[in-house]
């Protein structure tokens, strides 16, 4: 188990132009860029808040080629939680994520208790669609982990995506939180503690 630091350690997987950077940048910066620029490894920081305290969400966005197995496994080994991105495009940006997962499973032991999100990135790109919801959500299934289609293009389910991964983690209470604001949920979760509620 990774040791409880003040970092919450998120780690992007993928092949290459599916949309990793794409997904991790639209999320920390808010913008989105046309052309394609493989990714050897960046790390993102973003503060959110974490078991009540403040700390660093660090998002890792790693290469979508296979030529560093080293890296792809300490990747592995140091992460709390994992996003799988495919292309919606892409039948076998979908079926280069099972070694991936594999490996997660091997390393990590236990998947049960590790927040890990199968998404479709593009989902945009209607017309060129190769990979449906269904088969999308038939792999999380399988996989028994979380699912999301989203598009860093159009920022669809972008934020909700990073938010629901963070509600994922059983360990600690994770979320984005940060600005102070609540959000309409936790208002409602704290205006309901201590009233009995007759069904």
């Amino acid at each position: 188990m990774p040791e409880q630091s003040n970092d919450y350690r998120v780690v992007v997987f993928g092949a290459g132009g599916v949309g990793k950077s794409s997904l991790v940048l639209r999320f920390v910066k808010g913008t989105f860029r046309e052309s394609y620029i493989p990714t050897i490894e960046d790390t993102y920081r973003q503060v959110i808040s974490c078991d009540k305290s403040i700390c660093t969400l660090q998002i890792t966005d790693t290469t979508g080629s296979h030529q560093f197995p080293a890296m792809q496994r300490l990747s592995i080994t140091k992460g709390h939680a994992f996003i799988l991105v495919y292309s919606t495009t892409s039948k076998q940006s979908l079926e280069e994520l099972k070694p991936i997962f594999e490996q997660i499973c091997l390393l990590k032991g236990d998947i049960e208790s590790i927040p890990i999100m199968l998404v479709g990135n593009k989902n945009d790109e209607v017309s060129a669609r190769e990979v449906e919801s269904s088969d999308g959500e038939a792999m999380a299934r399988r996989w028994k982990c979380a699912f999301m289609e989203t598009s860093a293009k159009t920022n669809h389910n972008v934020k909700e995506l990073f938010q629901e991964l963070l509600n994922l983690e059983k360990r600690r209470t994770v979320s984005l939180q940060i600005d102070g604001k609540k959000s309409k949920q936790q208002k409602r979760a704290e205006k309901l503690k201590g009233k009995c509620v007759v069904m």
